[in-house]
């Protein structure tokens, strides 16, 4: 960073944007909490293209409320990724979307799209630790 840049306050992303072709420097601040939320995003969005899930909930095989169980099961993803103390692995996820399923939904999915989806969702949490690592790395 130069020494006429500006610093970005701590908790924000600083981004330079160059307008006009001239080196003038602004600053624009994103906070965290946009890419926590394209993380809790990205996890509805996986979880409303699992065909496994989406089966349970238009069938209401949890219930009148199997849509509020697959939003609360979102939550519960996102929860994991972003409370866990300790490693995460893929087997716990696994473990964690079965349980769900057969707890909130009363359906057993044996296709190998748990594990898939676990898979999916551990690529996901893995890039958004390295985009926010590099975020507060280059601030």
């Amino acid at each position: 960073m130069r020494a006429d840049q500006p610093k970005a306050k701590s908790g924000y992303k600083m981004e330079s944007i160059v307008k006009n072709g001239h080196n003038k420097v602004s600053t624009a601040f994103k906070k965290p909490e946009v890419a926590v939320s394209h993380l809790r995003e990205g996890i509805a969005l996986l979880l409303s293209r699992w065909n496994g899930l989406q089966m349970a909930v238009q069938n209401e095989w949890g219930g009148h409320d199997s849509l509020q169980k697959s939003h609360q099961l979102v939550l519960d993803i996102f929860s994991w990724f972003t409370q866990s103390k300790g490693p995460l692995y893929n087997e716990d996820l696994e473990n964690l979307l079965h349980e769900s399923l057969l707890l909130s939904f009363n359906t057993e999915i044996e296709d190998g799209s748990i594990e898939e989806v676990a898979e999916q969702l551990m690529i996901m949490h893995e890039e958004y630790l390295n985009r926010n690592h590099y975020t507060k790395s280059s601030t």
